[in-house]
């Protein structure tokens, strides 16, 4: 039974690193397959089904898709220490469609509009063909003020929030809530240079707040945990030669009447909407795993959140 953490991902992405930091936190093992920026990812597509955003988090033939649903797994799984600590669960989830939609969009825009000229054509091609819009380089230059102007206001909040003195967002232990915020601050740090971000009127912006500073200082110190790389090939054969581990689960309160067994298709719903389609194996308000049938992979269980997902009955 293969049970070693595999992390599909690149370097570059902001939503990578919130698992990387996660698993850095946990001090757990993981193997690093590192995966194109851009499409195609030949070695992948078997084991989601066709799923493309980034990261992929893969345990023998279950496959988890969205940041939400894997640091939901990793707590599952390794529950000390803890990401939920505090009685904030709920928030803590819900911080995430702040920071990873409204927050997000703001340092995108404010990361490309900056590279300018630098953004490579075939990477503004696939960011084009997943957005389903294109991807305007020159239009983000354009809204640099209004997004300098949102990404000042969402770090006030987080500078607000640390300015009795306290650790971390919730209290005195570190918690999702900390690792969502920090990912939009990681990424204008990790994708412009310094003289980008002076020239930008980023640096000048969180040099304004010490506090946020400070927490920004602690979440990179927690690291990335144990990491060995591994081959797309060698992750894929690991896929193609284990089983899913899944079990049934129903939920009997699920409002349209789905159970395990109904063929449906999960899509995002913002970006990326590559439907997936499976027959039901467990599902609850926070969750649905599909299980599929791939020519390559054979039988694998992709695993999706519900908040930002569009499940339809096939």
């Amino acid at each position: 039974m293969h049970q070693d953490i595999i992390l599909h991902h690149f370097e570059e992405s902001p939503f990578s690193e919130k698992v990387r930091v996660a698993l850095g936190f946990k001090g757990l093992p993981w193997r690093s397959v590192r995966i194109s920026r851009i499409m195609p990812r030949p070695d992948l597509m078997p084991l989601t089904g066709g799923y493309r955003r980034t990261p992929v988090m893969q345990i023998g033939a279950d496959v988890y898709c969205d940041t939400q649903i894997i640091l939901r797994e990793l707590e599952h799984r390794f529950p000390e220490p803890t990401l939920l600590p505090g009685g904030n669960d709920g928030l803590t989830w819900a911080l995430s469609h702040w920071t990873d939609r409204a927050f997000f969009q703001s340092t995108v825009n404010l990361v490309f509009g900056t590279q300018g000229p630098r953004v490579p054509q075939d990477f503004i091609d696939d960011r084009s063909r997943l957005r389903g819009a294109p991807f305007d380089i020159e239009a983000m230059r354009n809204a640099a003020p209004h997004m300098r102007d949102q990404f000042r206001a969402y770090l006030a909040w987080i500078d607000a929030q640390l300015a009795d003195g306290r650790p971390w967002l919730f209290g005195d232990a570190l918690s999702i809530a900390d690792i969502h915020a920090y990912m939009n601050l990681w990424y204008i740090r990790s994708n412009l240079t310094e003289q980008e971000r002076l020239s930008a009127g980023l640096e000048q912006i969180v040099d304004a707040m010490p506090a946020v500073l400070a927490w920004e200082a602690r979440i990179r110190a927690i690291g990335h945990g144990r990491r060995t790389e591994m081959t797309s090939a060698e992750a894929l054969a690991v896929g193609t030669q284990a089983e899913p581990l899944t079990p049934v689960l129903a939920d009997m309160r699920d409002p349209n009447g789905r159970k395990p067994g109904h063929r449906v298709a999960v899509t995002p719903d913002d970006y990326g909407k590559v439907p997936v389609e499976g027959e039901i194996v467990s599902l609850s308000a926070h969750h649905i795993a599909i299980r599929r049938i791939d020519p390559v992979a054979g039988a694998t269980v992709v695993h999706f959140p519900r908040v930002g997902f569009i499940v339809t009955d096939r």
